[in-house]
């Protein structure tokens, strides 16, 4: 990335970071434990094979955001039923990523996690990574009313929750979508792509990579705030 692109954080005082394949690269398989806990809640709940279940469980994680909100919307799941068990996986897979941890201190002003997921999640995460101490708090699927992002309703409810300015804040997910409406809002965004092989995501998953609501791309988050920290040192 251009040095002088970095002078676009000169005046970002709010990170805000996505958490699963954005706060760690996907190819550590943790998101893999999810999605086959995700199947089997659906075959198991709505009595269909697992083939059945994972092809209705893609449906609406595209349709509506996320597999849950398809799940409350079209069969009245219990939501709370559903985290607990697709949360329940194995972390061990994580080890702690000092580079980020590093990093992610040294950034000036606040930091949050915004997910999708539970907070139980975010803290198991961010516990393994080593990174829970930089962040003041965690907005979880829960605290936005399990309106999923890409939705502009979670995005309000965070900002009025945390009390965000958007134009000084800065977005890093790892779904081109969901920058869409923090790009709206006057947000930098950043797609962290975790790695140039994302044969293993859905095509769509992988679209607008190169929209014009995407301010930056990294394929390594440490060193990507690692550079924009050297960069304002020298300013």
């Amino acid at each position: 990335m251009p040095a002088n692109l970095f002078g676009e954080f000169e005046q970002v005082n709010t990170w805000i970071f996505d958490l699963d394949n954005t706060l760690y690269p996907p190819t550590n398989a943790l998101f893999a434990q999810i999605d086959a806990k995700m199947g089997e809640f659906i075959s198991d709940k709505l009595d269909m094979s697992l083939e059945e279940a994972k092809g209705l469980q893609k449906h609406y994680y595209r349709t509506y955001g996320t597999t849950l909100r398809g799940l409350m919307t079209e069969h009245a799941m219990d939501p709370h039923a559903f985290l607990d068990h697709v949360h329940d996986i194995d972390h061990s897979v994580l080890t702690p990523d000092a580079m980020l941890a590093e990093s992610l201190a040294a950034l000036p002003g606040r930091k949050f996690i915004f997910t999708n997921g539970s907070r139980r999640h975010a803290e198991d995460v961010s516990d393994r990574l080593g990174i829970s101490h930089v962040f003041e708090d965690m907005f979880d699927i829960v605290a936005a009313e399990f309106t999923p992002k890409p939705d502009a309703r979670p995005y309000q409810l965070f900002l009025t929750a945390t009390g965000t300015e958007p134009k000084a804040s800065a977005m890093f997910e790892d779904l081109a979508r969901n920058l869409q409406v923090p790009h709206k809002l006057g947000m930098r965004t950043i797609l962290v792509t975790g790695g140039e092989d994302r044969s293993a995501r859905a095509n769509w998953e992988n679209d607008g990579a190169d929209a014009p609501h995407i301010d930056h791309r990294t394929d390594n988050l440490g060193a990507f705030l690692a550079e924009v920290l050297s960069v304002k040192r020298q300013e």
